[in-house]
Parts: C-alpha cells; structure tokens; sequence
C-alpha cells in the first residue's frame, strides 16, 4: 500500500511530505523539489509531521519525533543514521561524518548521500558542512543558510 502526499505552505516556502501507507514518513520535499505522483492525501502521520516541521521551523523545536522509513544503499543508510545524531544548533564536516562510520577517505560519497537524502529537515543535512565552507544543498544554499539561522549557526558564506 502507498499512502499520500500533501503539500502546504510554510515560512520557507512550500513542502511537501509523503507517507508509505504504513504509519511512516518516507518522504520530504522542499521547495521547489520534483515530487512524486501520488494522491493528495492527509493521514495523521502527515498532519503530525507537518506540525513538527512548522515548530522547527519557527524555532519551537529542537528534534522530531516520527516514524521514517528512508529508503536507500547501506553506505547511505549509514550516513543518515550519523546525521541523526548531530545535535541542534551544530554543523559537522563531510569529512567528520565519513570519520564517523569509519570510512575516512568518502567524504565526497557522504556528500552524494546528504545530496540523495529522502527526508531533509528530520535527517538534518542542512548541518553538515564543507571543511572551507557551507558546502551543498540540495535545497539551494539560500535555504540551508535559513536553517541553519533557525538553529543559531553562523556560517561563512561562500
């Protein structure tokens, strides 16, 4: 079974979130994001995200708390494991991530799993940066300088 997706405006914009059917998150798209065809529907695990994410986005909250399912490869799996556990308000490396799942030397296929996550903002990709800089986003560099301000983190811009 394949739940919905429902699209709403919030303070950066319009997200959308999907659900697989099953009572988890599986996907959330940012603005301007490809979205998947799927029905239009609003079950009360999308209603739920949605709330969360407008309190992270406001500043009201600091961690999500939602079933997800993000589908991927292990390496990838592996390294949204590892985003899960930086903490609100901090950045970390690609280089410190790879350090992290003991693959010191794939910083850059960290970097193409932060680009290929399923579920931005609950996989908080927008915190790992580049050792010179902000690095990428797959939501564009204006919006992870956004959240990023959401958080507190000063960032250099580049």
């Amino acid at each position: 079974m394949r739940g919905g997706i429902h699209t709403y405006m919030t303070i950066i914009g319009k997200v959308s979130i999907s659900d697989d059917g099953e009572g988890n998150i599986d996907g959330v798209y940012l603005p301007n994001s490809n979205l998947p065809c799927r029905e239009c529907e609003v079950s009360e695990i999308v209603n739920e995200a949605a709330r969360q994410i407008d309190e992270f986005l406001t500043g009201k909250r600091t961690a999500f708390d939602l079933p997800l399912k993000a589908e991927g490869t292990d390496f990838q799996k592996s390294v949204w494991d590892e985003l899960r556990r930086i903490p609100y308000g901090e950045t970390v490396s690609y280089k410190d991530v790879a350090e992290r799942i003991g693959r010191p030397n794939s910083y850059r296929a960290v970097g193409g799993a932060c680009n290929a996550n399923p579920l931005p903002l609950l996989i908080p990709c927008h915190r790992v940066v580049a050792v010179d800089g902000i690095g990428g986003f797959g939501g564009g560099l204006a919006l992870k300088r956004k959240l990023m301000e959401i958080e507190g983190i000063k960032c250099r811009q580049m």
